[in-house]
């Protein structure tokens, strides 16, 4: 199925990894055993572990961090520039050189429920559950449940 993909040289993957049609990786890092779905992209400078699934229609921007054994529902879209704008304030174009990547951490464990938002800046804890559709806006603890716009913790997991 690669023939639909772009997978630049500079990226790097682990053993068994499973990458569906119409895929654009670059610069990134994927982990063992990890899967991803159609029509993501994941970026430079982001790192994604062992063991996570991806869903399709997702965006892994720079700066992002997801550990082992994530799930990542469909139409998932990370953000990593508080403030963006198209222009300089002379009218420019925008480049590289002009803003400075915000890095979010997904931790071990956390299910990210489909078309959730997540702000730049936060790191989602360790077994959280982010509910389908919401935005997160600050940091989501250990084993929490949140869900809403913005996301608000609802209860924790609950020990199986």
């Amino acid at each position: 199925m690669r023939e639909f993909c772009r997978i630049a040289p500079d990226v790097r993957l682990g053993e068994n990894v499973s990458i569906h049609a119409f895929v654009n990786l670059y610069g990134c890092s994927i982990g063992d055993n990890s899967r991803v779905g159609a029509f993501v992209e994941i970026q430079k400078n982001a790192f994604v572990g062992k063991n996570v699934k991806v869903s399709s229609h997702t965006f892994v921007c720079e700066g992002v961090t997801i550990e082992d054994d994530v799930f990542v529902g469909h139409n998932v879209s990370f953000i990593n520039d508080k403030y963006p704008r198209a222009t300089n304030q002379d009218g420019n174009p925008q480049s590289e050189a002009d803003w400075g990547v915000v890095k979010t951490v997904v931790k071990r464990g956390a299910s990210i429920g489909t078309s959730t938002t997540i702000l730049c800046g936060v790191t989602i804890g360790e077994n959280a559950i982010i509910g389908a559709g919401s935005v997160v806006t600050r940091d989501v603890p250990d084993n929490a449940i949140v869900a809403g716009n913005p996301a608000r913790m609802m209860r924790k997991v609950i020990a199986v």
